[in-house]
């Protein structure tokens, strides 16, 4: 499934008063910084056309900046100072788009002299903070650093990744497949307070429904099934299955999309093992496989579990996919490594290209490879919402069954206390990359309860 682009309104701002030669140069400097940043995910609409110099610092041009936005549909604002700023026209722009607002001015050069004025503009940023707060805009804040700085490159880097996190929930429609497996009460969620507290929809797909489409596509046998059945055996060893399961598999793959793509759900939760004589085959492999499109899939109907993935997929911004992994056992000599794994529903891009992958009785077989891992995990406990989030790497360990990685924390015995004490269940998700600062802003305006891994919770006796 494409990503699609965060759209970015910016509305630069100075104060009427002091130079305008000066602001523009600020403004010309930091909109090529952020215009060379994740330009193929980011669409910038600037206000060039409505005020000179594209700076905001007339009261009067407020409703046009506010139309124009509005127009555009932007799914977030920027408002740099260029100097001091008019907190009038940065608020009121703010107040009335009502989305996720990035606050930033750069570091100023030098204190005033008799001869010359600087452009005070970190004074100018409490001011209209103060303001933004009054008139009740969420905004997230860069430090008063230089334009050219990497602070400025990861922190506007990392406020797009917030932005679409919180997109990414607020669209959500999750295809639930299946009931629960009966042992799983873990996995209930509510979904009536999903969709009243987050705006995320939930789709009733029958597994009889993915039965019958795929039924449907081995008996047209197409150009696509045989193209498909013939990638698998070359990306996996199937000699362990009867043809004719490896051709379920596929057709179950394409059977699930296909079902995904018409009911316009950009993730899913499926009730996997306990449906299996329903569809014909496991469905592990279609989990990782679909992940591998951008539309992944959480096991055993863990709906929370598919709102996680979903919030992994948005964090890196669609570029690799996320994993649902259960919480197992310690490493045997690592104590502060544990073992993410399942049955075999893993990505295959994440294979770790020394593992070799294989196809058994419909679920995949493989060790994911080496890298710094983002966990996290969306989940729910008396109408309260939570989202927990840390950082650690993959690290070597025994080989075992299904698709799996060895995960090392800082302080396992730290993450197994938050866990434990919850309200979380087996069920973590998992993306390559440092992501625990973009999960804890997002958590902010989406009101939930971030719970850093990285900080002592409730101890264990």
């Amino acid at each position: 499934m494409a990503f699609e682009k965060i759209r970015l309104g910016v509305a630069p701002t100075k104060r009427g008063f002091l130079s305008m030669e000066e602001a523009k140069y600020q403004k010309d400097k930091f909109m090529a910084v952020i215009r060379s940043i994740l330009p193929d995910k980011v669409e910038i609409i600037d206000i060039d056309d409505i005020s000179e110099n594209g700076i905001l610092f007339q009261t009067d041009l407020i409703p046009a900046v506010v139309d124009k936005f509005r127009k555009a549909n932007i799914d977030a604002l920027f408002t740099p100072h260029c100097d001091f700023g008019e907190e009038q026209c940065a608020a009121g722009v703010a107040a009335q788009m009502k989305v996720p607002t990035l606050m930033w001015g750069a570091r100023d050069e030098r204190p005033n002299t008799e001869e010359s004025r600087g452009r005070d503009t970190q004074c100018g940023m409490f001011a209209c903070t103060k303001v933004m707060r009054r008139f009740g805009v969420k905004y997230s804040y860069i430090w008063n650093c230089e334009t050219e700085s990497e602070d400025f490159r990861n922190g506007y880097d990392s406020f797009i990744r917030v932005v679409s996190v919180i997109k990414a929930v607020k669209t959500l429609r999750v295809a639930k497949i299946g009931a629960r497996p009966v042992p799983f009460m873990s996995v209930m969620a509510n979904e009536g307070d999903l969709a009243t507290k987050f705006g995320i929809t939930t789709v009733p797909i029958s597994p009889t429904a993915i039965a019958k489409r795929a039924d449907e596509i081995e008996a047209e046998n197409g150009e696509a099934l045989q193209a498909y059945v013939a990638d698998l055996k070359a990306r996996m060893d199937t000699s362990t299955m009867e043809p004719e399961k490896v051709v379920r598999c596929a057709s179950v793959t394409m059977a699930t999309k296909d079902l995904l793509i018409a009911n316009n759900c950009s993730a899913a939760a499926m009730e996997c093992w306990s449906a299996t004589s329903i569809i014909g085959v496991p469905v592990c492999m279609t989990m990782g496989e679909l992940a591998d499109c951008g539309l992944p899939i959480s096991c055993e109907t863990d709906l929370n579990g598919a709102i996680t993935l979903a919030i992994l997929r948005a964090v890196n911004l669609g570029e690799e996919a996320g994993f649902l992994a259960d919480l197992t056992i310690r490493h045997p000599e690592n104590d502060n490594a544990e073992l993410l794994w399942h049955c075999g529903p893993f990505p295959y891009s994440l294979k770790d290209p020394a593992s070799k992958a294989r196809l058994v009785g419909g679920q995949e077989r493989f060790e994911l490879k080496k890298g710094e891992i983002t966990i996290c995990r969306f989940d729910d406990c008396d109408g309260e919402y939570y989202l927990f989030g840390g950082e650690g790497k993959a690290v070597d360990g025994p080989e075992t069954t299904g698709t799996y990685v060895w995960f090392e924390a800082d302080n396992w015995k730290r993450w197994e206390e938050k866990l434990i004490f919850g309200p979380y269940i087996h069920h973590v998700g998992g993306v390559y990359g440092n992501y625990k600062k973009v999960l804890r802003e997002a958590a902010r305006y989406l009101g939930l309860k971030f719970d850093d891994a990285h900080e002592q919770g409730i101890y264990s006796l």
